[in-house]
């Protein structure tokens, strides 16, 4: 989804074009290797002691994108909200060059959703099937951009991000639920999807429209990346996780919307349940 904003005070204008083209952004180094250094300190604390452990998506896409000898020994690390762990990351989510970017592009008013840790393990991390973000936090239009920070390197042995060129002017799609939520991998094929591999300090930005997925991660190392979801806060949320939870507006002033409530304490009574994307 193309959005008008103002004029772009962090990005040129021929970025925000490539973003509104093709569905995704790389911004190089935006992070410094002192602030890596830190985000990677901190987040091998988390790894340890709170993160959870396991194989990942389940579905039978895995028998598509992994043999059987390496699904059995797959493993992806996950935990949400790593900004309640460590002051390091709570300080990257407003990083000024990374905030003004994603505001370039669906601001100027902006808010921050949430934000999740995917950690490939060694040799065998799990890959990820092709699908949109969508259904894991749905939303009423294309106002909302997934960023993500590459504390490690990422190639096509460890396991890169792969993007459908365009494929988020499709607008949101009907995935399989036989499993975590994906797209019928004989139609959206990760084969026919763009590598962007990153160095440990960049962004990688994409809507949540875009289609994507990565391949297994075969280098003997991990490779962490920790997604921040940003919103422009008029763009209501449907369902899904952090549903009835206020973010954190990190550009401007909340907007004040018409039959809208703002609980700081959250929802607590009942709603729908979108799938967890760290199932």
């Amino acid at each position: 989804m193309s959005v008008a904003v103002a004029e772009p005070r962090q990005l040129s204008a021929e970025d925000v074009d490539f973003f509104n083209e093709h569905g995704y952004l790389r911004l190089k180094q935006v992070f410094s290797p002192a602030e890596v250094a830190a985000l990677s300190e901190e987040l091998d604390h988390i790894i340890q002691y709170f993160a959870t452990h396991g194989k990942g998506w389940t579905g039978p896409w895995r028998k598509q994108l992994m043999e059987a000898e390496a699904e059995a020994k797959s493993l992806l690390v996950t935990i949400h909200e790593l900004q309640s762990y460590s002051e390091a990351w709570a300080h990257a989510l407003v990083q000024e060059r990374l905030v003004q970017s994603v505001a370039d592009i669906i601001g100027p008013d902006l808010e921050f959703h949430h934000s999740t840790l995917h950690a490939k393990g060694p040799d065998t991390g799990t890959p990820f099937p092709m699908h949109q973000d969508y259904p894991f936090y749905p939303h009423q239009d294309g106002r909302y951009i997934d960023a993500i920070v590459h504390v490690d390197g990422a190639d096509e042995t460890s396991g890169c991000l792969k993007f459908l060129e365009g494929s988020h002017k499709l607008g949101p799609l009907e995935h399989s639920r036989e499993g975590s939520p994906h797209l019928d991998q004989n139609v959206y094929r990760l084969e026919d999807a763009t590598s962007v591999p990153a160095d440990p300090g960049d962004v990688v930005l994409f809507s949540i429209w875009t289609i994507h997925g990565s391949a297994l991660n075969v280098q003997p190392r991990w490779r962490r990346v920790v997604r921040f979801g940003y919103r422009n806060p008029r763009n209501l949320q449907v369902s899904g996780q952090a549903m009835g939870r206020p973010g954190i507006m990190v550009r401007s002033v909340r907007p004040k919307l018409e039959n809208q409530t703002i609980e700081v304490y959250g929802n607590w009574g009942p709603q729908a349940v979108a799938p967890r994307d760290d199932d």
